[in-house]
């Protein structure tokens, strides 16, 4: 990925030991991509009463974001900028995430001691929000690259346009993607994800991407159950899913269960573009 000004994480803190962890994340992610970083508050009724509880001007959380990002900038040696906004949460990222011109978010979950505490809804909010890849982090911490992709294939034709971040991320990580199409007994779905996976194939052998084919069993439990198991089972760094918006909150119930793993295995959510309006590499 070639380096232009408008190369940028995006990770929202509500100054939680999640949300550090989000930024430790994005700052060895960016080093490796060679982004910049750029951190954000959002002033809300939650920061208002811990400012008010502690006593403190709202200048306190501008010096708090200059020292995090101090720090993040010499520990991985990139370049991280800071905002502070004040009003809704989520119409807040996503005006940022527009206004800086983020090519991906970084975003925390499960903080208890934020003062906004960004947990379950209100992640599967902002990635539903935003048509930015979402990288979603708990407490347990990634900051060492991507060495194994888990790469879920169904039947949506969707699942395709994962592919070009599939592609880029194995690229500059030198990463293995194991691919894991879903078991389907119908001909139908079965012919489809078959023809699907073998055009992955075709494309990440073009541009020389390592992968493991791992297909799904019908014995072995739930197609969410057997991603994680196998994720787990092969150290996986990240899992790569895609937003459904057609689907209620966003989600399908699979899709959470990949988003909240108890593994706590970074997930990368992808919000599909119209495929008629955009050409993706190879389709």
């Amino acid at each position: 990925m070639k380096n232009t000004k408008n190369d940028v994480i995006l990770i929202p803190t509500d100054f939680s030991e999640v949300c550090q962890n989000a930024i430790d994340h994005g700052g060895s992610v960016a080093h490796i991509m060679k982004y910049r970083v750029v951190l954000l508050h959002v002033i809300n009724k939650d920061t208002d009463k811990f400012l008010d509880d502690e006593n403190l001007s709202d200048d306190a959380i501008s010096e708090k974001l200059e020292k995090i990002a101090a720090e993040a900038s010499k520990k991985y040696d990139v370049q991280v900028e800071f905002l502070v906004k004040k009003g809704d949460l989520f119409d807040n990222i996503k005006e940022a995430s527009l206004t800086v011109g983020a090519k991906l978010i970084i975003l925390g979950t499960h903080g208890k001691v934020g003062f906004q505490k960004i947990t379950g809804s209100y992640v599967l909010k902002v990635i539903g929000i935003t048509n930015i890849p979402t990288v979603i982090v708990q407490k347990r911490k990634y900051t060492e690259g991507y060495e194994n992709i888990v790469f879920p294939i169904t039947a949506s034709t969707q699942d395709r346009q994962k592919v070009t971040w599939a592609i880029n991320i194995a690229k500059l990580f030198d990463a293995t993607i194991h691919m894991i199409p879903k078991f389907e007994s119908g001909k139908f779905y079965k012919n489809r994800i078959m023809s699907i996976t073998k055009q992955i194939k075709n494309l990440f052998d073009e541009y020389n991407v390592k992968y493991v084919d791992k297909v799904s069993s019908p014995t072995e439990g739930n197609y969410s159950k057997q991603v994680l198991d196998y994720a787990i089972a092969n150290d996986a760094e990240l899992i790569m899913t895609m937003v459904n918006k057609d689907k209620g909150l966003f989600f399908s119930s699979w899709d959470e269960k990949l988003i909240y793993n108890t593994a706590q295995i970074p997930v990368i959510c992808i919000n599909p573009v119209d495929t008629k309006k955009t050409t993706w590499v190879g389709y």
